[in-house]
């Protein structure tokens, strides 16, 4: 395929958005009926994973198809801690995109880069997220949020909310590129549902906390866990909080979902109207998920539970894409979208630059033959607001263990404990298991160009067992 015949793209991200909470994983009473259609009509990845879980090095490893650890972006970028940042002399498919002749448009949350903008990264024009700001601030100069973190009912209404005011830009920008006559790229990035939840109107109080099922992971002891895992809590404050106290956070969680599902449905409906649909390639998925209250926690950190690193991930693409299947195989959203674009265009990534994805194009069709494809994802964590705090993770269908390099590490039996509660990093009969995974984790990253493990003191950790985990 070349360029002629590729299609336009339209990227649609969530923040924070967890894999259970989309209806077509049928786990939790989320109602999104905009991406059940989606899902209908194209490819659900079932086993797709996020490969760091914190939205600014996950935004950057997007655009340059490679994991954080290799250029720097080990954290969100602050005023707390220095970090480095892709920057616009490195490589991004984005650019890619626009050598090929297409029209391209970036709105949204942005996270690459705190002074340059998504037009130094190949995009030609962008909306910014703090344009919303201004645009509420004018109309609503009064309207005040007393809950912090936790959420509230949003006093601004739907129509004028920031995933309503989003999707029309988007439905206006898309227009417009449509009207250029080349192919097309736009990319749709939603600041929800990331913390604090703000649902508006009928969504504020369109699920009742009293219905609000348990998380799964919601029991949680902490016995023989990290110690930051329980310091979480009080670094939160909310080490005493019961189910009572977290269903309404839950609850604005859930209808923050469908409310930016309604808005996905605009921007999808929109797409139709132009005439657009049957050429382009629609990619829905999120950064991360978020802990909620799931092993009573809150936000993304310090923990690589499937709560924070298993996402959604939904790709339409009529004729080329198989409406309404399944694909159960280990996908990086993220990193396994460059060279799957870049297979579309025919265009070679620069023998200068390694990804660290595969193209989804020959698996996106089902679950047919696919020599070597991966049995394992591998994702890393390296700290943020409250202390740096390393950790990598490899998860296969069976099996999670999460390296903890200066605490004790985690390994979870997912067939009989897939809500994570159970730590069995210390069963003897697992010992040949933990070695095993070990060694795997360690050639993956060693491969990938993580700097960790090219440590000699730290890698023992890995090719050698000395761990402490007694």
């Amino acid at each position: 395929m070349n360029a002629t015949s590729a299609p336009n793209l339209l990227l649609i991200t969530a923040d924070q958005l967890r894999y259970d909470c989309v209806g077509s994983s049928g786990r939790y009473p989320v109602r999104t009926p905009n991406l059940d259609r989606l899902a209908s009509e194209g490819a659900v990845f079932a086993n797709a994973f996020s490969h760091i879980p914190v939205c600014g090095p996950a935004r950057q490893s997007l655009l340059a198809g490679r994991r954080a650890e290799t250029f720097g972006a080990l954290w969100n970028y602050s005023g707390a801690l220095p970090v480095a940042t892709l920057q616009p002399s490195d490589y991004s498919w984005t650019r890619t995109l626009r050598d090929c002749g297409y029209a391209s448009a970036f709105l949204g949350k942005w996270g690459v880069h705190p002074t340059c903008g998504p037009t130094a990264f190949g995009y030609d024009e962008a909306v910014a997220e703090d344009e919303y700001g201004r645009f509420a601030k004018r109309l609503y100069p009064d309207a005040t949020y007393t809950n912090g973190y936790f959420g509230e009912p949003n006093p601004i209404p739907v129509e004028h909310s920031r995933t309503h005011w989003l999707a029309e830009r988007a439905s206006e920008t898309m227009e417009k590129l449509h009207r250029s006559g080349k192919r097309w790229h736009m990319a749709l990035h939603f600041p929800e549902p990331h913390l604090p939840c703000r649902p508006s109107g009928r969504f504020a109080d369109m699920y009742d906390p009293a219905d609000i099922p348990e998380w799964s992971g919601f029991r949680e002891t902490f016995a023989g866990k990290p110690y930051i895992q329980r310091q979480q809590l009080y670094n939160w404050g909310v080490e005493h909080y019961e189910w009572k106290d977290w269903a309404p956070v839950v609850a604005r969680y859930y209808g923050i979902v469908s409310q930016l599902d309604e808005a996905i449905g605009l921007v999808l409906r929109k797409l139709e109207e132009i005439g657009a649909a049957n050429d382009t390639l629609v990619v829905f998925t999120a950064d991360h998920g978020d802990m909620c209250g799931s092993h009573r926690m809150m936000d993304k950190h310090y923990i690589l539970y499937d709560d924070v690193v298993h996402v959604p991930f939904i790709v339409r693409w009529p004729g080329r894409v198989r409406a309404g299947s399944t694909c159960n195989r280990f996908v990086y959203n993220f990193l396994d979208l460059a060279p799957t674009l870049l297979e579309l265009l025919g265009v070679p990534a620069p023998d200068s630059v390694r990804l660290h994805g595969r193209s989804l194009a020959p698996i996106w069709t089902g679950d047919g033959e696919v020599p070597d494809w991966r049995h394992a994802v591998v994702a890393s964590y390296n700290g943020q607001q409250f202390g740096l705090y390393t950790q990598r993770m490899i998860r296969t269908s069976a099996w999670k263990y999460v390296w903890n390099t200066t605490d004790v590490d985690e390994l979870y039996d997912l067939r009989r404990d897939p809500a994570e509660l159970d730590n069995r990093i210390r069963d003897p009969q697992h010992a040949a298991l933990v070695a095993s995974l070990r060694r795997q984790l360690y050639e993956t990253l060693l491969a990938d160009g993580d700097a960790l493990v090219r440590n000699e003191w730290v890698r023992r950790q890995l090719l050698h067992g000395a761990k402490l985990d007694k």
